[in-house]
């Protein structure tokens, strides 16, 4: 075993996994798995910045990290950055404050990359019963990224729509206008437009949804008096019972939505762009799989993503 610390900084949370990766390199272990909403991201997608605060905030929590990174004795560190960080343009100013808390400069990886490992993270503990090829859907703050393939990826795209995003951009009502639900499902379809030239998404024979926004929307179908990690972690919805999650928590007041139990408070105002998202990616994969003579009759979520990738990938600087 090799003990590991990989943290994933994205556009709304800020997450930690310190694990034991088997000397295969095919397992991990959890010892530590955490997440914080810090929303980096605020604001990014329209002053193309950090705001101060939300950088504080994700500075405290990665000090936070590196205490117990310390504690737990880790052997390497990848902290890997995502969405927000790409679209900045002082994160110059991140990078070094993450470098003294921490140790290690953060590294800002492309969409491609952010798809890759969160595909090596999800099909690690896959079903064997699941049939490949797999679509991997990593549902973000600022991007969305769709990664297909058997045991590699073998087409990749990152979306610009995320949960954060695309409330800051259209779903600013309680609850959201028609109109401005319409806009969004707008710049998703234009997204997924191009993300076909990428990801040949007919050839989807399994559906799989990962991150925050994914396991609440699975967290909201399965009718949880909480949030249980190890009941979503592999749950199978009809894509029926997928949508109708959606349609509930794109629709619902805030008030409402913070009154789910299963529901973590940073997520409260961000979720319905999130559900608008995942509902428009299984429709569209459902309209091209239908298409090419296939059926798509449910939808996968993992609780192993891309944190679990940027474990295994940490294992070869330990």
């Amino acid at each position: 075993m090799t003990r590991v610390a990989a943290i994933d900084c994205g556009t709304n949370s800020i997450r930690l996994l310190i694990a034991d990766v088997a000397a295969d390199g095919a397992s991990l272990t959890d010892v530590v798995r955490l997440m914080k909403v810090v929303r980096l991201g605020q604001g990014v997608d329209r002053t193309g910045q950090f705001a101060p605060e939300a950088l504080a905030r994700t500075l405290d929590a990665t000090a936070e990290y590196a205490a117990l990174c310390r504690e737990h004795q880790v052997e390497a560190i990848r902290f890997v950055a995502t969405s927000a960080t790409r679209d900045a343009s002082n994160r110059d100013e991140f990078v070094a404050g993450v470098h003294a808390r921490l140790g290690v400069v953060p590294e800002v990886v492309s969409g491609e990359e952010e798809a890759a490992l969160s595909f090596r993270g999800a099909v690690s503990v896959v079903a064997e019963d699941l049939v490949p090829p797999y679509l991997v859907v990593d549902l973000g703050g600022g991007s969305t990224e769709m990664v297909l393939g058997e045991n590699a990826p073998a087409g990749a795209h990152s979306m610009d729509v995320g949960c954060v995003r695309m409330t800051e951009r259209h779903l600013q009502a309680d609850p959201p206008t028609e109109a401005q639900v319409a806009a969004a499902v707008a710049d998703v379809h234009a997204a997924l437009d191009a993300a076909m030239k990428d990801v040949p998404l007919a050839q989807t024979r399994t559906l799989v949804g990962l991150a925050g926004s994914i396991t609440t929307v699975t967290a909201k179908a399965l009718d949880l008096g909480e949030y249980d990690r190890e009941a979503i972690n592999g749950a199978r919805l009809s894509v029926d019972e997928a949508l109708e999650a959606c349609d509930a928590l794109l629709h619902a007041t805030r008030a409402e939505r913070e009154a789910m139990p299963f529901m973590h408070p940073g997520r409260v105002d961000v979720i319905g762009a999130g559900a608008l998202v995942w509902r428009e990616v299984i429709r569209r994969v459902q309209a091209e799989v239908r298409a090419a003579g296939g059926e798509l009759e449910e939808v996968v979520t993992s609780e192993h993503d891309i944190l679990d990738g940027i474990a295994f990938s940490a294992v070869s600087r330990a």
